[in-house]
């Protein structure tokens, strides 16, 4: 099974962030959703689990250092 990254340096965010998280699709997620809540205010449902495997890319995709943020999709 393909490694999964969700990294939050590639989202406008309040506080910056530069978390990335790598690994299996449900344990991105899972982490991701954790994190979403207790750093970003968002509510843990079932909807922000379905937007965060929207944002998933494959692990190869993962650029080192910094990213240009771009506006988090609507």
């Amino acid at each position: 099974m393909a490694r999964k990254i969700v990294d939050c340096r590639r989202y406008e965010s309040e506080n910056n962030c530069t978390m990335t998280f790598i690994g299996e699709e449900d344990e991105v997620v899972a982490t991701a959703a954790s994190h979403a809540v207790a750093v970003h205010g968002h509510d843990d449902t079932e909807e922000l689990r379905g937007a965060i495997r929207g944002l998933l890319e494959e692990e190869d995709s993962y650029i080192p250092g910094a990213r240009e943020p771009e506006p988090f999709p609507a």
